[in-house]
């Protein structure tokens, strides 16, 4: 009832923006920044793609797609230790990362050395700072139900200037780091080439990493939108970026580039492989839903979130197949108990932090194709029988 009551006044209560034109729009760029951002709906190529495809130095090319999941990111970290731990674990030339991806990519690109900082992250219960709530009434008016601070202060502590150096070091190398945002007021998913910005020098380049880095982990409404200042034709403005996960869960190959009839054939005798690991479950997961407006849309949010992400595999699976690249995906694949009202239960986040490490310490994790099936439950059924 508050939320109908207050809703209509919510936008006496936000901030004025500084209105511009889809032209602008179009040709807005970040003033000294060059070529750093793209978007991923169309199949034009970057003007210089050597920035944008890692530089071969080898002829397999690895590539680490790590999901949106919001808490379920601790099934990522639990699957990169265990990785670490086999000392099979490759260097990554490729690090693309999505909403809650967006926060593990930079320190999973870095490598190994930075496994013991994720897991505290992800299952040393400093996750829970992030919930720092408004009081009600005023958080519906606001931009936000939570406050932007807590999240950014954890980015700025651990994303720092040493790390952006040691980041550009590896982008001259030729690896890349790449992180998904979607422009809201364009409604179009913006690939930010995090190597490049980190590598440009620029005097507001670690305040951009770090923008771009809270702006994909921020889920509409929960968290706000970042603003980031841009410019077109002498312009100046700002775009409103949120949720790398409203436009995908993963970010693989560019939607544009799949369908673009413009799009270069791979190198020849370069063999890619693509590992996904989505920090979701993708398969059915029963629960009776409580007949109130909130659970009703968490639960239909949650549905549209699976969907989405079934759907990106597929295309990426059958462009895999087209192209000969090695496509491995890795998902949750039991029920883990999960409240929506709770979304950083320390709990829950170890729970998929073990599952991670287990499946990948026991070589059960990687399936060479999306598999959207319950096999928990397909097992337990053959059991039976």
């Amino acid at each position: 009832m508050a939320i109908l009551i207050l809703a209509p006044l919510a936008g006496c209560m936000a901030p004025d923006r500084v209105s511009y034109s889809p032209k602008a729009a179009a040709n807005a760029s970040i003033e000294g920044f060059g070529d750093i951002r793209s978007y991923a709906d169309t199949g034009r190529q970057a003007p210089d793609a050597r920035a944008w495809f890692a530089i071969p130095r080898h002829k397999d090319v690895n590539y680490l797609v790590l999901s949106g999941g919001g808490a379920g990111g601790a099934f990522s970290v639990g699957v990169l230790k265990a990785w670490s731990d086999s000392k099979e674990r490759p260097k990554f030339d490729m690090v693309s990362g999505v909403s809650t991806g967006a926060l593990i990519a930079p320190l999973a690109f870095l490598g190994e050395a930075y496994d013991d900082t994720l897991v505290d992250l992800y299952t040393s219960g400093v996750a829970k700072e992030l919930v720092d709530a408004d009081f009600l009434p005023k958080a519906l008016l606001g931009p936000s139900l939570l406050r932007q601070e807590p999240l950014r202060r954890m980015v700025e502590r651990h994303l720092t200037q040493e790390i952006l150096d040691k980041i550009a070091a590896e982008h001259r190398k030729g690896r890349r780091l790449l992180v998904l945002t979607s422009n809201l007021d364009s409604q179009r998913p913006v690939v930010w080439n995090m190597g490049a910005i980190a590598d440009s020098a620029r005097p507001g380049a670690l305040k951009l990493f770090q923008d771009v880095i809270i702006a994909s982990a921020s889920i509409p409404g929960i968290f706000p939108a970042v603003l980031i200042k841009v410019k077109a034709g002498g312009e100046e403005f700002e775009e409103m970026h949120s949720d790398g996960g409203s436009s995908s869960q993963i970010l693989t190959i560019p939607e544009g580039w799949m369908v673009s009839p413009r799009q270069a054939a791979w190198p020849k005798g370069l063999k890619l492989n693509m590992y996904v690991i989505v920090n979701n479950a993708l398969m059915p997961e029963f629960s009776t839903t409580t007949n109130n407006t909130l659970a009703v849309m968490a639960r239909a949010s949650a549905a549209l979130i699976k969907s989405q992400t079934r759907s990106a595999l597929v295309a990426t699976y059958v462009y895999a197949q087209k192209n000969g690249i090695r496509f491995r995906v890795a998902a949750i694949d039991r029920q883990i108990p999960y409240r929506m009202t709770d979304p950083f239960n320390t709990n829950y986040m170890r729970a998929v932090y073990h599952l991670g490490y287990a499946e990948m310490a026991s070589g059960r994790l990687w399936k060479d194709r999306p598999v959207f099936a319950d096999l928990a439950a397909a097992e337990s059924a053959q059991s039976s029988r």
